[in-house]
């Protein structure tokens, strides 16, 4: 049923956009509002909106529906042209908003039609709402994230036993199954010592061996909104130069964390790590923006760069996960948590400790 809160903080958004219609493709996007999940494929799905009310979903007969979704069906069949019924009520002499999904072939086609005075892109219409979490969402991201917590527990023993990272990913992705989550919301990062140094790293068969620093950057989907968080733990040892990383990377976050407010830029958490990491001579080594938004997917509009001076509002979730790789001498650290921005300040979403722990080796029981 079409979530009428979120419909109109969308129709507020498009007034102040200057965008009286749009077309909206995105199955995550139209979900947000309509609460149902399509899968189209290669056929053309639509939520029509417009700031006058003439909301319609154009959607194949491939796919009937019994339940009222609260907006107008529009049906179109395989042997129709769906972008010609659709441009039936796209008003002609006005902007037309596309979001950044939809394919070109059905964009050209509206265009050939002459359906809209100017095309733009009206991604940032739906992205900047998408952005700031309900009560609901935030209850959801909440609870994602306490279950993540409890499987980086399982997960942190098993750095000792002697498994491969593909073994290791293999076998996160199995807990997540196990504990009800839909899905991983990403790849997971199983990464040890030489690997765990490079950002870019792509899991492999390497084994972890004493004094490794593993990074475990997990994330699973529950109830469609997606955890996220990184822990480094040690193997059996930690050199001191491995230990001041870390400390310094701890350090680094939770300035961070602190930064993470209404008011503040987006670009104030990232300085807030970034300035502390480069204040203790490293900053060449952290090579990545400092988080990113999160809800529905994993990585959503709205980053924690040096460029995004957006102002921070209440509601807002995203990562706050600064690092420092030093691939020469085989050290990766990364820590991660999400928060939501709150009146006067941010609730850090994981709970996990962040004190550096070692793996003792005596757990290997292979």
């Amino acid at each position: 049923m079409m979530d009428e809160a979120k419909l109109s903080r969308i129709l507020k958004s498009m007034e102040e956009h200057d965008v009286p219609q749009l077309i909206m493709s995105d199955p995550l996007a139209i979900y947000y509002l309509l609460g149902k999940k399509f899968a189209p494929g290669e056929r053309m799905l639509v939520l029509y909106l417009n700031v006058n009310g003439n909301h319609k979903l154009v959607i194949n007969e491939l796919f009937p529906q019994d339940e009222d979704l609260g907006v107008e069906l529009v049906w179109y069949s395989d042997i129709q042209d769906g972008v010609e019924i659709l441009s039936q009520f796209v008003e002609k002499d006005k902007i037309v908003g596309v979001d950044k999904v939809w394919p070109s072939k059905f964009l050209l086609r509206l265009q050939e039609l002459g359906a809209g005075s100017k095309f733009v892109n009206g991604s940032l219409i739906v992205d900047y709402v998408r952005m700031i979490k309900d009560e609901h969402e935030q209850e959801l991201m909440r609870k994602a994230s306490l279950e993540n917590d409890k499987i980086m527990e399982q997960l942190i023993p098993l750095v000792v036993k002697g498994y491969t990272e593909l073994e290791l990913n293999a076998i996160v992705r199995d807990m997540y199954k196990k504990s009800g989550h839909s899905d991983v919301s990403f790849d997971p990062i199983t990464c040890y010592g030489k690997s765990g140094a490079d950002p870019h790293h792509v899991t492999n068969d390497t084994k972890g061996k004493r004094g490794d620093s593993v990074v475990l950057d997990i994330g699973g989907v529950l109830d469609n909104y997606c955890s996220d968080m990184t822990r480094t733990v040690f193997i059996g040892e930690v050199s001191d130069r491995a230990r001041e990383v870390y400390e310094i990377v701890k350090e680094a976050q939770r300035r961070g964390l602190e930064a993470a407010r209404p008011g503040n830029r987006m670009c104030d958490v990232d300085a807030a790590c970034r300035d502390y990491i480069e204040e203790k001579g490293f900053g060449k080594y952290f090579t990545h923006r400092t988080g990113h938004s999160i809800g529905m997917e994993d990585h959503e509009f709205g980053d924690v760069s040096s460029i995004n001076e957006d102002i921070i509002q209440v509601g807002q979730c995203f990562s706050v996960e600064p690092g420092i790789y030093l691939p020469d001498e085989e050290i990766g650290v990364r820590i991660e948590d999400l928060v939501i921005i709150t009146e006067d300040g941010c609730e850090v979403l994981n709970h996990f400790t962040k004190d550096l722990i070692i793996v003792p080796e005596e757990q290997d029981l292979r």
